[in-house]
């Protein structure tokens, strides 16, 4: 991934925060076949490994080695970033359209688990953490299903887990631009609708001198 250092992000909580709030990540690797890439929900585990599950039908537990490198693409915010947006632009016109976005790439090993103890944990912690988010004291729990359709539903994935090896982040935030600018891009995407990756640059807004 291309990162200029302006751009470069190091923030151990924000890079944690795009991985929480963006769970939906990309796996890539190389195979037999060539490339291939696979959109799953992830979870960070308390040692710091990636946990994940993939159904059994999917062939990458089959092309994809144990021990094998992979690329992990979590995609965080991102929007159109307008030059009119920019209140420099009335005066020298000096602008030209962007696009703003947070991204974080996470390099390491894949280990492929088909033990139902292992299943039963990936998918019950990835389900907590939602659960919890979405419903509260109402959060849907694996017990509510009956045992058996549990058991069957979990003979039909496979569970895995990557450990980093290395992790590149970037947030293309309109840093290199004035003040002035910069708060004007947060006002121009909250009024064209894109308020969560305003709320993202609010966090880091600059003072205006």
């Amino acid at each position: 991934m291309y990162i200029p250092p302006h751009f470069q992000e190091l923030d151990p909580a924000t890079i944690a925060s795009i991985l929480e709030h963006a769970p939906l990540a990309c796996v890539v690797a190389d195979t037999p076949e060539g490339l291939i890439a696979n959109h799953i929900p992830l979870l960070v585990g308390r040692d710091g490994a990636i946990i994940g599950h993939a159904a059994l039908a999917n062939d990458m537990h089959r092309l994809i080695r144990d021990g094998q490198d992979v690329l992990v693409i979590f995609r965080g915010e991102d929007g159109y970033v307008s030059p009119n947006f920019y209140p420099s632009k009335s005066e020298h016109h000096k602008a030209v359209p962007t696009w703003n976005y947070q991204a974080v790439h996470v390099y390491g090993t894949i280990t492929f688990q088909h033990d139902e103890r292992t299943k039963r944990a990936a998918v019950g912690l990835l389900t907590q953490s939602h659960e919890r988010r979405l419903n509260g004291p109402a959060a849907w729990r694996m017990a509510d299903a009956p045992a058996d359709y549990m058991i069957t539903m979990l003979a039909n994935i496979v569970a895995f887990r990557i450990e980093v090896t290395r992790t590149l982040a970037k947030s293309k935030l309109s840093q290199n631009r004035e003040a002035r600018d910069y708060l004007g891009a947060i006002d121009g995407l909250r009024e064209s609708g894109n308020a969560d990756l305003a709320d993202r640059m609010a966090e880091r807004a600059p003072k205006q001198s």
